[in-house]
């Protein structure tokens, strides 16, 4: 018989090794399904929210709104599977029962043509438009099932340029802390005129 050098040997091992490894994350996904690849979602601080595109009557000028959320403690989270069996862990490995206690959403309301996209809907305005971009209002109502609630913001911050200097862009920063807000239930900010009328909504939902 003939005798096999240590390099051979060497080789062998660690192709036995390899196979090993291998078998064992085919054995872990079977575990998570066939599909499990698709049924992760990493999470991350800051998540693009959407966009809109209003006519503005009379003038015929376009308001363009582009939403941001802003969360910290969601950075590399993941939502894990999909359905009823969904659920968020974070990146302690944690399974998430509540949304997390402080986020933000980061508005930019803009009169260029910054979203490539036709309008959905008109909005008349009768003061300058520079004057109605620092008067929007907004308001988070938490959905738990059909049931509706109200969340006041703990702050809302105008940052970029200041207010008293003219300008055709906005930014607004508006900042919520809330108690125990199951994960189940969905989040959503509206976005109002001066007089209160809805113009468009962003949504925050984790599962």
């Amino acid at each position: 018989m003939t005798r096999r050098s240590d390099h051979e040997i060497t080789r062998a091992k660690r192709s036995f090794a390899i196979l090993l490894v291998s078998t064992a994350m085919a054995a872990t996904l079977y575990a998570f399904g066939a599909n499990s690849w698709h049924n992760f979602t990493v999470l991350h601080a800051s998540t693009p929210a959407g966009y809109d595109v209003l006519l503005v009557q009379p003038s015929g000028a376009t308001l363009s709104f582009l939403g941001l959320i802003e969360c910290p403690e969601l950075e590399g989270a993941q939502q894990v599977l999909r359905g009823v069996d969904a659920r968020i862990v974070n990146a302690d490995g944690k399974t998430l029962t509540h949304f997390p206690r402080h986020f933000s959403f980061r508005i930019t309301v803009s009169l260029r043509k910054t979203v490539l996209a036709e309008p959905t809907d008109k909005v008349t305005v009768s003061e300058p438009l520079g004057d109605f971009l620092l008067k929007l209002k907004f308001r988070l109502k938490a959905y738990h099932g059909l049931e509706a609630r109200e969340i006041p913001p703990e702050s809302i911050q105008m940052i970029g340029v200041p207010a008293d200097v003219p300008y055709d862009e906005r930014v607004y920063r508006i900042s919520f802390n809330v108690d125990k807000l199951p994960i189940t239930d969905r989040c959503v900010l509206e976005v109002l005129s001066p007089t209160g009328e809805r113009l468009t909504k962003f949504h925050f939902d984790l599962l």
